[in-house]
């Protein structure tokens, strides 16, 4: 008896489904097709993963991106399930190999990009029993969608080679249009449509307004430095901008590669797998990366400029706190955002519906009430209570009676006759004494200095207000120059109260701060030396870290401290698969610090520091600090990196270093342990490459 629920915790470690995902499950293996919109982060894979073991024959996933197809078959593997990847990656020899694969039912989940998937059905596919198909992303079927692809439409063809099998779209977002497109557009049969809550309380959303460009410099270099460690992702509208911040955060410290559709497809792989498997933390990027990324610990999102539409930003915003754990997402934007987006579309056919997108995203993007009810309510989703995990609504405006300074703008905007712009009027109401100013003669307009007691930022703020209360509106196709509004005229006869908002200043939330947020406490120790084992077996298996584990399991381990194999296949995340790989070892290095009832102080490296400054030799610190051999030379090369004196060089010679640095130089200086080992045929163990590597990166 086929049981989904017992599968959910031998093969992926959860004990309960989230919402939804029990009956898509159901409906699925009844033969049926479905349309699957479930938020970034919110189990769509498991929707069809798990039916895919309760089919005799293959489910064929349709995917958009190799990267993401190859990331998802390593967790299937990881997880104990056959699944594999068919595109151009792959060797002729290998093709083969997998054809064989599936005509012998040894696949459970193959996965296809459609241009592969469109040869592969007039030849060797279609001679393949295949139970269920299921169209990934399929947002992209849709031209009302945010990344619309001519391929994906093509895709309804698979209907007449596999007639009996079920079809399932899925996607992270997709308005009432949309959804309506590509059911037509896939040829779903009385298809059920499964909606679940966008709600990701996890992440928490904020807006920064009109900040000038050094300011916002020394904002966004602040917040990364809290978050040291962290991986994130910084969206920028243009790719000239996404290499002009990454070398801007590289001349601050901050480790950073660029991203962007005009780079070379193999350079482009190469800066999203260092990304994934954290060899730097920072990658700034257009919106051509991301999507489908598997990435668990994305801990922050910032936009660099307003997007295009509230679908695509809450999918972007959606690849951060995948696991569930608190993360954070920045919005910065300004009214030249609104000119470039509006100029991309100006020679669509479905301008007038681009536009209205546009709008609601800057509507989100200027509101004074809660952030994520405001997304969720585009979504077709009513909440009624305050998220209490956005800017507005952690720290809500105070409110005053703003009518006088609503009157002094709109009588500055009218006296200049429409033809000034926020920043222009801001410094006619302060007074200022600028070159603009006098050879304009708008010194002379009566409300000349009338509000010199706020500071530029608040009348900004003020203006903005303004504009979003309807007092006042941009004219984006006349250089962004403020009109008067029918509302104005009321407002200037005193006929209509304006409440604003008094300015709010950012207030830098600390890493400690940002802690007591998670509702389980890890023990740091433990966490730490679980995460410098699992990125010890990330390497030797050329998987990302988060193949292995993800960030929230092994901070459930570290707070629970399981004692014995019963106690940590109750921690979710922990598979039958995965407990017998890694089981055993776990649970030596939670019992390695319970030797104590007076935990040390002193973080593990230090306590390894110490041994080593003592002249103990490996395997002795291994046995004092009741850990293995591997471990404690992970710690010599941590403390090697941090500039402690440490040598190296007794456990891996000069000659040794020089062929690991040859091999790499081949490899395109990749900094993984798997393809030097091969590249040595086997000649050297991972422990020494490890320790070169950490040499060599000292000499960089």
């Amino acid at each position: 008896m086929f049981s989904p629920e017992k599968i959910l915790q031998d093969y992926f470690g959860y004990k309960t489904f989230r919402p939804l995902q029990r009956e898509i499950i159901e409906h699925t293996l009844s033969g049926q097709d479905s349309l699957v919109i479930m938020p970034t982060g919110g189990g769509k894979s498991i929707c069809f993963q798990i039916p895919s073991l309760g089919f005799e024959h293959i489910t064929l996933v349709v995917s958009p991106l190799i990267s993401l197809m190859k990331d998802q078959v390593d967790a299937l593997h990881a997880n104990g399930i056959k699944a594999a990847f068919f595109n151009s990656s792959l060797s002729e020899f290998e093709k083969s190999q997998l054809m064989d694969d599936c005509a012998g039912n040894r696949i459970k989940l193959l996965y296809m990009s459609p241009e592969s998937l469109l040869h592969a059905v007039k030849t060797w596919l279609r001679k393949i029993p295949v139970s269920l198909l299921v169209v990934d992303e399929a947002h992209c079927v849709s031209m009302w969608g945010h990344d619309f692809r001519p391929e994906y439409q093509l895709i309804h063809h698979l209907r007449e080679v596999f007639p009996d099998a079920p079809m399932m779209a899925v996607t992270a977002t997709a308005d009432k249009i949309t959804r309506r497109d590509i059911a037509e557009k896939l040829g779903l049969r009385n298809y059920q449509l499964f909606l679940a809550s966008f709600q990701r309380s996890n992440l928490k959303l904020s807006v920064r307004s009109q900040v000038a460009k050094n300011k916002k410099e020394k904002e966004i270099v602040e917040f990364i430095r809290e978050r040291e460690g962290e991986s994130g992702i910084y969206y920028c509208l243009s790719r000239k901008e996404t290499e002009e911040w990454s070398a801007f955060f590289n001349s601050n410290g901050i480790s950073s590669r660029f991203y962007h559709a005009g780079m070379a497809a193999a350079e482009r792989e190469k800066v999203q797998d260092g990304f994934i498997r954290d060899e730097y933390t920072v990658i700034c990027a257009t919106i051509a990366f991301g999507m489908g990324i598997d990435k668990s610990n994305v801990r922050w999102i910032i936009h660099n400029n307003l997007p295009k539409n509230i679908e695509g930003y809450y999918q972007e915003i959606g690849r951060a706190g995948r696991d569930g754990l608190p993360s954070d997402t920045i919005l910065y934007y300004n009214y030249r955002d609104v000119v470039l987006l509006n100029d991309f579309i100006k020679d669509s056919e479905f301008k007038e519906v681009y536009q209205e997108k546009i709008k609601r995203m800057l509507h989100y993007a200027e509101a004074s009430t809660c952030r994520r009810n405001i997304v969720l309510s585009y979504f077709g989703e009513t909440i009624t209570e305050n998220c209490g995990n956005c800017d507005n609504c952690l720290s809500p405006p105070t409110l005053f009676d703003g009518s006088v300074l609503a009157q002094k703008a709109l009588s500055a905007v009218s006296r200049a006759h429409e033809a000034v712009g926020i920043n222009l009027l801001v410094n006619i109401l302060r007074g200022a004494d600028t070159l603009e100013i006098h050879e304009k003669k708008l010194n002379l307009v009566k409300t000349y200095g009338a509000g010199k007691e706020h500071s530029f930022a608040e009348w900004q703020h003020f203006i903005n207000q303004l504009i979003n209360q309807g007092v006042l509106e941009i004219a984006y196709d006349n250089h962004l120059h403020l009109k008067l509004t029918d509302l104005s005229g009321r407002v200037l006869k005193g006929d209509q109260k304006i409440n604003l908002a008094a300015l709010k200043e950012r207030v830098a939330e600390k890493k400690s701060e940002r802690k007591q947020k998670s509702s389980l406490t890890a023990d740091e120790q433990i966490l730490e030396e679980l995460k410098v084992w699992r990125k010890q077996i990330a390497a030797e298996n050329k998987v990302p870290a988060y193949v292995i584990f993800h960030d929230s399991t092994l901070t459930e381990i570290a707070a629970r401290k399981p004692q014995n194999s019963k106690e940590l296949l109750e921690v979710q995340g922990m598979g039958q698969t995965k407990f017998e790989r890694f089981g055993n070892t776990i649970l030596e290095i939670v019992a390695s610090f319970n030797d104590s009832p007076k935990k040390d102080k002193r973080s593990t490296f230090e306590q390894t520091f110490e041994l080593y400054q003592q002249g103990l030799t490996v395997e002795e610190m291994a046995v004092n600090r009741q850990m293995t051999e591997n471990t404690i030379y992970g710690h010599l090369a941590r403390l090697y990196e941090e500039g402690k004196p440490v040598n190296l060089h007794q456990f891996v010679s000069e000659f040794e270093v020089s062929k690991v640095k040859e091999a790499r130089k081949k490899l395109n200086h990749t900094n993984q342990l798997k393809p030097i080992f091969d590249e040595l045929n086997g000649e050297m163990d991972y422990r020494k490459i490890g320790l070169a590597l950490s040499i060599l990166a000292g000499q960089i």
